[in-house]
């Protein structure tokens, strides 16, 4: 399958291209930037062109791999579905609600195959977990905290706007919904309130009664780095191990999984355009309650 590479910063250079490069059943079909210098670049790297145009990228490839700031990955998802493009998309899928329903919009209306590359959910151990976690039941809690430092020198994301402009629960926020909703369900309602350094907590209630909290920063001090997820309930506690293969290797899993969806002509992904549309979903009710004070229903 070609697929047209839609960014040149770190994570598409590094995850995304380097993935498609390395996968027996994918061909990088070329790059499109906004920076043409780094998308000819990269192209060069790869040995493809690199287009100044987004349809002329569409009309050479199969399917989009798309690595940029959310808010520019939906007008460019929703063009290449409508065009007729399968979407190998980032999370988060878009930065506010009215744009994640155009995505989802647009892709069931052409009916293209969809993934979204939530990471830890295609590591095959952390996926087990969930399933296993999931069919116990029981559950009445769970806690998640990310506490990530990309502001140290050298950092690859330190520089990224959309990153500084909207924070941990834009950025990391869709990585711990994505392991907290398969197990306590889709949420229903949303509390938030900020702390020093960036801090932004969530308390969320789910369908059936359970709740689930959660805390994030990209700014935390470099000796208080952390990530924990725990869920709590009628058998005791359970941590989400962390993923046991690299992003590379996630990445060739999300591939897979994509090409699967296409050969069967099924279009019923766990972490489709609408789950993408569901944390989105989540992230814009927090986004409310912070700066209104209030809980926010769904």
């Amino acid at each position: 399958m070609r697929f047209g590479l839609f960014g040149t910063g770190h994570w598409a250079a590094e995850t995304h291209a380097a993935a498609i490069d390395a996968h027996p059943r994918a061909r990088l079909a070329g790059v499109w930037g906004r920076n043409p210098a780094k998308a000819e670049e990269l192209a060069t790297r790869h040995g493809v062109p690199a287009f100044t145009e987004v349809d002329a990228l569409l009309d050479a490839c199969d399917a989009v791999a798309v690595a940029l700031p959310p808010d520019v990955q939906a007008d460019i998802a929703v063009r290449a579905a409508t065009a007729g493009r399968h979407l190998l998309l980032d999370k988060p899928l878009a930065l506010g609600l009215a744009d994640a329903d155009r995505v989802v919009a647009a892709a069931q209306a052409s009916g293209v195959a969809s993934v979204v590359f939530f990471t830890q959910r295609f590591h095959p151990n952390v996926t087990g977990f969930l399933a296993s976690t999931a069919a116990a039941g029981g559950w009445q809690h769970a806690r998640a905290t990310m506490f990530a430092s990309i502001y140290q020198p050298g950092n690859p994301y330190g520089d990224s706007q959309w990153r500084r402009d909207r924070g941990a629960l834009w950025d990391i926020g869709p990585h711990a919904l994505s392991l907290i909703l398969p197990v306590l369900g889709r949420v229903t309602r949303v509390a938030a309130m900020d702390g020093p350094s960036g801090l932004v907590h969530l308390l969320l209630t789910h369908d059936g009664g359970a709740t689930s909290s959660l805390s994030l920063t990209l700014d935390a001090p470099a000796e208080a780095v952390a990530r924990d997820f725990v869920f709590f309930g009628e058998n005791g506690t359970e941590t989400v191990p962390p993923g046991d293969g690299s992003v590379l290797q996630a990445f060739g899993t999300a591939l897979d999984q994509l090409l699967e969806e296409v050969d069967a002509g099924t279009r019923d992904h766990r972490c489709d355009v609408r789950f993408g549309r569901e944390v989105v979903a989540v992230l814009d009710a927090a986004e409310t309650a912070r700066a209104q004070g209030r809980t926010v229903d769904l």
